[in-house]
């Protein structure tokens, strides 16, 4: 399947914009510029111009928020049918049917109402795509995306929220969690990324706290803005100025913190 909103985010975009947010969306990344992919490697985010399990989590999330008027078992049915017709438009990548795997088996744990095991549906769903095409297990794509997802996995483990109604205890609760969760994936895929692109990223743990926040966003309105540019060029134009802001964020960050001396190391 042609994908048609390729050529309509590069109609609207300057670069390295354009790409950045088709990288974003549907993981293409031929045409972005190369100090900017070495910045993104350099600040140790390659990871946002690949199809994830981000996607996947981002798309489950607003499906499941936006149809739970519908009852559980109904939005988990949709949210389900939504992550095929997710998988067949953007493509079959590993990473991707990983991640559409693991969703689906979320959701039907909550259909049945039965307890998701993150860790058990991993291997399991990992252990058939082995035996459907054991090539993958020298995949890049697929080795990041199991390793990633294992680290966040054993470091999102139930724990009690220390609630509290203080704005600066929510921040650093919220500060604490996310570098958690960066630090634990990056520490499961450092080695595979030293292993193929001789390079450790030093300052990736920053990068990843000042940027989480902000691809949610950029996914939401590039999508939109993708679809209505599609239907009606002039109009896509008004959206892709809304997008632009916290796409220029993103690369200002990404730029500024990968000319710091010692912001990685190479081998």
């Amino acid at each position: 399947m042609v994908n048609p909103f390729i050529g309509v985010i590069n109609s609207l975009l300057p670069e390295p914009h354009a790409s950045l947010l088709n990288g974003i969306l549907f993981g293409i990344k031929v045409s972005m510029p190369r100090n900017f992919y070495n910045a993104l490697i350099a600040t140790g985010v390659l990871h946002i111009i690949a199809l994830s399990g981000v996607n996947i989590s981002i798309l489950t999330t607003l499906t499941a928020k936006t149809t739970l008027f519908m009852g559980r078992k109904a939005s988990s049915i949709l949210t389900i049918c939504l992550i095929v017709l997710f998988v067949q438009f953007v493509g079959p990548s590993p990473s991707i049917i990983r991640a559409a795997m693991m969703g689906s088996l979320s959701l039907l744990a909550v259909y049945f109402g039965r307890r998701d095991w993150g860790l058990l549906s991993l291997f399991l769903v990992c252990g058939i795509m082995l035996l459907l095409d054991f090539s993958l297990i020298k995949n890049l794509s697929f080795q990041l995306s199991f390793a990633a997802t294992f680290g966040i996995i054993l470091a999102n483990r139930r724990v009690e929220r220390q609630y509290s109604n203080g704005l600066l205890d929510k921040a650093i609760y919220w500060l604490k969690e996310n570098l958690k969760l960066t630090l634990s994936a990056q520490l499961f895929t450092v080695p595979i990324i030293f292993i193929n692109f001789h390079r450790i990223s030093l300052i990736s743990p920053v990068t990843n706290i000042l940027l989480e926040w902000v691809i949610q966003p950029i996914m939401v309105l590039g999508f939109i803005t993708s679809l209505i540019g599609t239907i009606w060029l002039p109009l896509g134009m008004v959206f892709s100025w809304i997008v632009w802001v916290p796409l220029t964020y993103l690369i200002v960050i990404v730029e500024t913190l990968s000319k710091i001396p010692g912001a990685s190391i190479t081998f």
